[in-house]
């Protein structure tokens, strides 16, 4: 059966499948990073891994896949194919993309960001389905974007498009890893309001759901806490919506799987902030940790259909 590897590696686990040309699973694995063993150690395990997926292709589809699809943290040149920088795995300027294509015999591989590979998913089968314009943006350990257009992606001109977590909505506030003070992750991500939360309470095992909890339990502490994160995110995506124009927002991590007690606040906290903006359909993400590994799976495929198109073109 014709397929494709789908590969989503992330800071402590791998997830990948086996993808038919329909979107259908065929297999599903699961590796731990290794990220403890050095970068070149979790650059051996991701090509051990691809090569494992290959023969299990060929032993239970008859086949080997066609193309493969990878997605990556950090910065990534997707253009040249190559894994430029991850904090968390310690690598730069990785030719990933070259090296899955030696190992997987040649077969085309396409290389993304973790987070607009997963937005690419939500915005063709996920939450985003039928919506020409989207901003997919997962609340987690950080805050980022995935802008979609017209059934794509856009990456930008350096690879940074969508970094939505630093956009400064408090100037002069909370210092940021980035450089800048007062980033919208500092605030309103699941880290953040983790870290706010453990303050709160004065238990350092404390974190976002539980403050989410405290929150439905109508816990005042817990309720300012909440407010202040969701009047931040509400300020940041006020911008985001202002320059792009997105017909749906999708909102998805962590943060997301508190429901309504994040989207109820959220959509009114919008909706206050705008003036002659359209405010957009406020949606949660769909797929949950599956988008990223479903991402990688489309990009396959349509790298493969590129392939062809350029292979027939007199």
């Amino acid at each position: 059966m014709r397929h494709v590897i789908a590969l989503d590696v992330g800071g402590t686990g791998m997830k990948a499948a086996l993808v038919g040309a329909g979107g259908e699973l065929l297999h599903r694995a699961r590796r731990a990073t290794g990220r403890e063993r050095g970068p070149d150690a979790v650059v051996d395990g991701i090509l051990d891994f691809a090569a494992e997926l290959r023969a299990h292709g060929v032993a239970h589809l008859g086949a080997p896949a066609v193309a493969a699809g990878v997605a990556v943290p950090g910065i990534v040149d997707e253009e040249r194919g190559i894994a430029a920088y991850s904090a968390n795995l310690g690598w730069r300027d990785v030719p990933l993309r070259a090296l899955l294509a030696e190992r997987l015999g040649g077969v085309p591989v396409a290389l993304g960001h973790d987070v607009r590979t997963g937005g690419l998913a939500e915005g063709r089968i996920g939450a985003g389905r039928g919506a020409d314009r989207f901003l997919f943006v997962p609340l987690g350990t950080g805050i980022a974007g995935a802008i979609g257009i017209a059934g794509r992606v856009e990456s930008g001109a350096h690879g940074f498009a969508g970094e939505i977590g630093h956009i400064v909505v408090r100037p002069g506030g909370t210092a940021c890893p980035c450089g800048q003070r007062g980033c919208l992750e500092r605030y309103a991500s699941a880290a953040a309001v983790s870290e706010a939360w453990a303050a709160v309470t004065g238990n350092p095992e404390a974190d976002a759901a539980d403050c989410a909890k405290a929150v439905e339990a109508e816990d005042s502490r817990a309720q300012e806490v909440w407010q202040h994160a969701v009047a931040a995110l509400a300020d940041g995506l006020v911008t985001a919506l202002t320059l792009l124009d997105p017909r749906t927002l999708i909102i998805g991590g962590g943060l997301a799987e508190a429901g309504e007690t994040l989207f109820t606040p959220l959509r009114e906290a919008v909706r206050s902030r705008i003036t002659f903006q359209k405010l957009p359909t406020i949606v949660p993400a769909a797929l949950g940790d599956t988008a990223g590994c479903l991402g990688a799976g489309l990009l396959a495929w349509d790298l493969l259909e590129t392939t062809d198109r350029t292979e027939v073109t007199p």
